[in-house]
């Protein structure tokens, strides 16, 4: 009687403790391979950002040593009053909004379309990702090229229909949407790449079964594709609504925020008063803020998918 009582209890407790065992055998070597990544992001990311909470309390400057006196959130009251600040993060929103939804609806067209093209798919998969790998620098210098008023390659091609070209980038009403356009032409490959693989993971049978009921190529698309790449849209949105956010590298290039500060953007406004003014104190307090922003955004991405999992 003694031993059948005790026999089961005994494998039950030996179960988990050689699943137990098993985890370290494998968590031990994981945590091994991942201890140099999580010292480099510690170093270089968490390490700075906390550095940069702390500069954003103090008026700390390039040209002083230390973090200097002790400003406490009157870098941030100054940063909420100011125009310069405001107008930059204006800019930025406006920025988004001219390239977020081109850039969707371009990624999800052209995915669509290499997708079903029967021949030379290999072709239209290289020529739209090709200029995402291109560097912000060479990228800019070519549409700089284009621009260029008297020489570039857009007021030839236009001169010839007949039509005006304005100065571009010079004009402080296109300065901002020739940035745009610069920006679709150089992001769209990331999207394009996502939307391909979210087609590709739709059972052909599906398309098939509806065209044997009658539905058009069309109908496919409203009531298969685009339902099914719902999460993916999703994720292209928020994405790409975070990168247009943090845009600087094309903005400074070509245009330094000009004409007259019409593309400054929050983080060249951040880069001026950092390391042109040397106000590292005041530009941390800015970095916050804008922090706060993205962060948002993030925010909202997650309880939109959060809401797209309890739905599914």
């Amino acid at each position: 009687m003694s031993t059948q009582t005790h026999a089961p209890a005994t494998t039950g407790r030996a179960a988990p403790s050689r699943r137990t065992h098993a985890l370290n055998d494998h968590g031990r070597p994981a945590a091994a391979f991942l201890a140099p990544f999580v010292i480099l992001y510690v170093l270089f990311i968490i390490g700075p950002a906390i550095y940069g909470l702390v500069m954003s309390f103090f008026n700390t400057s390039l040209v002083k040593p230390g973090l200097s006196s002790w400003a406490g959130l009157g870098n941030y009251s100054e940063a909420l009053q100011s125009k310069d600040f405001w107008s930059s993060l204006w800019h930025t929103v406006w920025f988004t909004i001219l390239t977020t939804p081109p850039l969707i609806v371009l990624g999800f067209v052209f995915a669509l379309l290499a997708d079903r093209v029967a021949r030379g798919r290999w072709f239209f998969r290289l020529a739209f990702f090709a200029p995402f790998i291109l560097p912000s620098a060479v990228i800019s210098l070519i549409w700089i090229w284009i621009y260029t008023p008297g020489l570039g390659i857009l007021e030839t091609a236009l001169g010839k229909i007949g039509i005006g070209s304005p100065n571009w980038l010079g004009d402080i009403h296109w300065a901002m949407p020739s940035l745009a356009i610069t920006t679709v032409w150089w992001t769209l490959g990331f999207n394009f790449i996502l939307y391909l693989a979210g087609l590709q993971d739709i059972n052909p049978e599906l398309y098939e079964a509806s065209a044997i009921d009658g539905a058009g190529p069309w109908q496919q698309i409203r009531s298969i594709t685009i339902p099914l790449l719902a999460r993916t849209t999703t994720l292209v949105a928020v994405l790409q609504v975070i990168a247009s956010l943090k845009v600087f590298d094309q903005m400074y290039i070509m245009t330094a925020g000009g004409p007259n500060f019409s593309t400054r953007s929050v983080l060249e406004y951040v880069y001026d008063e950092g390391f042109t003014n040397f106000r590292v104190g005041y530009a941390s307090a800015v970095s916050m803020l804008f922090f706060v922003v993205v962060l948002a955004v993030s925010a909202v991405w997650f309880a939109i998918v959060r809401t797209q999992e309890k739905e599914a």
